[in-house]
């Protein structure tokens, strides 16, 4: 706590920000990450390492057909990164991929310094944006299970001092002790989340009951759903250009015209590599998706990398098993586009097969023109509505 004497000769207090974590970044270019340049991989981890609070000083790469099972990069390539600590005295490695127990202890103990894989860094920064207790607990199950396999590095000191004080059983009675607390932890949040389902599942009843047709939104992570959402509906959801800026789910109203409404809600955004402990700890929020009758897919027009990034999302609602839902791609951000607009449209629905619709958000431009293609691909609203698969779907932007 730092403390500063005001004119009047009294001190007054205020709080003094840790200083920022010193960051290597270091990826493994192989063929599992075949669906991404690893340039664009490690921007994008420099992004989340921002967006957590690091400062990326290196951006270490390496081209290998799979990444080593003991510490993930090669062996001449780790005494680089080590020589790179050195220089820059960084404080913590970060790496592009999940590591497995064993890689994490290995570069720990080479390294010395805090390591921190892509998905341990996507739940600090969920653990940072969670408000509502329904986010905090999805965020604490997804931790708890990321820890549970990675004890047992924690009490590795122990086990080597053979015959020395404190080496007789304290460590593995600790190992099975915390073992057993999260375990229970686990349960016990998984439980609170079970009661988050059934409550959003009597919510969905009534909705079917009002028979209002649900258009949930979905995108990558920063493609400005929020932003489309607080167009749409006048929702006042948060919307700030950051990633990950939405966790809980919001549901509003949305006037097409005067003869038809619709529920629009906004979901988390997903991004490439998605750790499976986030997919299951927000299947009560992700089962929104599952009720849709049109999922609005939004993409950043203006990333490099949108077509990457849609394949991306593509990809995780098959995962989700909510890939048949239909779908309207929507490109955003055209105000601020670099490259002519229909060149974007063209790529997208070159690697879609659907052509997007293009609106500005920001700018509010297009949107008559997106709330008719939704009261055209929803032909009965209001009622029992039949939706034609989603391949009929392609509406002209």
């Amino acid at each position: 706590m730092a403390r500063i004497r005001n004119r009047g000769g009294r001190r007054r207090r205020h709080p003094t920000h840790p200083p920022r974590e010193r960051a290597i970044l270091i990826g493994v270019d192989s063929r599992r990450s075949a669906h991404w340049d690893i340039r664009a991989s490690i921007e994008e981890l420099a992004q989340l390492a921002v967006t957590a609070g690091a400062m990326p000083l290196a951006r270490v790469t390496q081209r290998l057909r799979h990444p080593d099972p003991n510490s993930y990069v090669g062996k001449g390539k780790l005494e680089q990164i080590v020589e790179l600590r050195n220089e820059l005295s960084a404080t913590v490695a970060i790496f592009d991929d999940e590591l497995t127990p064993a890689q994490q202890r290995t570069l720990e103990q080479r390294l010395e310094i805090k390591i921190i894989d892509r998905t341990a860094l996507i739940l600090d920064i969920f653990a940072q944006r969670a408000r509502t207790r329904e986010g905090v607990v999805q965020v604490a199950l997804a931790q708890h299970e990321y820890l549970l396999p990675r004890l047992a590095g924690q009490w590795e000191h122990l086990e080597r001092m053979e015959g020395a004080i404190g080496s007789r059983g304290p460590g593995e009675t600790q190992l099975e002790t915390d073992r057993r607390l999260i375990r229970n932890q686990i349960k016990r949040l998984k439980q609170d989340l079970e009661r988050v389902r059934t409550h959003r599942q009597q919510h969905r009843r009534q909705r079917d009951r009002a028979g209002i047709p649900l258009v949930a939104l979905v995108g990558y992570t920063n493609a400005g759903k929020s932003t489309l959402m607080n167009a749409l509906t006048n929702a006042n959801v948060r919307a700030r250009d950051r990633l990950f800026e939405t966790l809980d789910p919001t549901t509003r109203r949305c006037r097409l015209s005067e003869e038809h409404t619709v529920l629009l809600s906004d979901t988390v955004g997903f991004i490439q590599k998605l750790p499976t402990q986030l997919v299951a700890a927000f299947r009560a929020t992700l089962e929104e998706l599952e009720e849709a009758d049109l999922l609005l897919h939004v993409v950043d027009g203006t990333s490099p990398d949108a077509l990457e990034q849609s394949q991306s999302v593509e990809r995780t609602l098959r995962e989700l098993g909510i890939d048949q839902r239909p779908t309207l791609t929507v490109v955003n951000k055209i105000d601020a586009l670099e490259d002519p607009l229909d060149d974007v449209l063209d790529e997208l629905e070159a690697g879609l097969g659907l052509r997007p619709i293009a609106v500005s958000a920001q700018e509010q431009v297009n949107l008559d023109g997106l709330r008719a293609a939704i009261e055209r691909v929803i032909p009965t609203l209001g009622g029992v509505h039949i939706i034609h698969r989603r391949t009929s779907h392609a509406v002209a932007g």
